[in-house]
């Protein structure tokens, strides 16, 4: 799979999220069934089995931290031990209130997971102009992703993995451009309402500039960063 596919799979998993909610699966499903599949003809290597929703049974796999047990986006094995796992975010609305703790999060369940000697990927996605809405469903305004959200991954970007334990093993941060609407939307059903019925609904890798990002954090290039992710599983014994 490569970006152009991983852009047509991260607008299947947004369609389904117009129809189903934020609070339903079925998005995650596409998502994470289409990763963990590519992960599988990749590897091409019937040692390995890989669990997420969306493939096989359709079930996340649990990875025994060293602090706390966790349910993992996507789990890799190999004659079935644990080799790695994959966290899967993709933010859709109301970033602003939870960035921090999206980023606090990531840190510590990548530390959880990696004090185990368990290699740990992060896959960050979100759209550069997203709906912030109020308790009452109503756009209270338009956020972007901006510079200054992205200060964070950049300085992680030049973490080194072998001794900062919290940092994942290589993250994806992947940050899309949605159509600009071009009649004005008010609240969520009137959101839904447009994107479900704009045809053709087409997304595409932002064109922000956001900085340079060193060698822990791969911006917007799918490919590269799962080919890193197959090639460092094939090192593991």
């Amino acid at each position: 799979m490569d970006n152009q596919k991983f852009l047509q799979v991260i607008k299947a998993s947004f369609k389904k999220f117009l129809i189903t909610g934020s609070r339903s699966n079925e998005k995650l499903k596409i998502l994470h069934g289409a990763i963990a599949n590519d992960i599988i003809e990749k590897l091409n290597d019937e040692t390995y089995s890989v669990n997420s929703l969306g493939i096989g049974r359709g079930q996340e796999s649990t990875i025994r931290g060293r602090y706390i047990d966790k349910k993992v986006d996507i789990t890799i094995t190999k004659n079935e031990d644990v080799v790695a796992g994959i966290g899967v975010k993709f933010v859709m609305q109301n970033y602003s209130q939870n960035s921090n703790n999206y980023f606090e999060n990531m840190l510590g369940e990548t530390a959880n997971i990696r004090s185990r000697s368990i290699p740990y990927f992060q896959i960050f996605i979100i759209p550069d102009v997203l709906p912030y809405y109020d308790t009452y469903g109503n756009i209270k305004n338009w956020e972007s992703f901006t510079e200054h959200n992205v200060i964070k991954y950049i300085t992680l970007s030049k973490d080194d993995i072998e001794t900062s334990i919290h940092t994942p093993t290589k993250t994806l941060l992947f940050v899309v451009h949605l159509p600009e609407p071009d009649t004005e939307i008010y609240n969520k059903q009137d959101y839904i309402k447009y994107y479900s019925t704009l045809t053709p609904l087409e997304i595409y890798t932002t064109n922000i500039n956001y900085g340079k990002f060193e060698s822990s954090v791969i911006f917007n290039n799918y490919e590269n960063f799962i080919n890193k992710l197959i090639c460092y599983l094939k090192f593991i014994e």
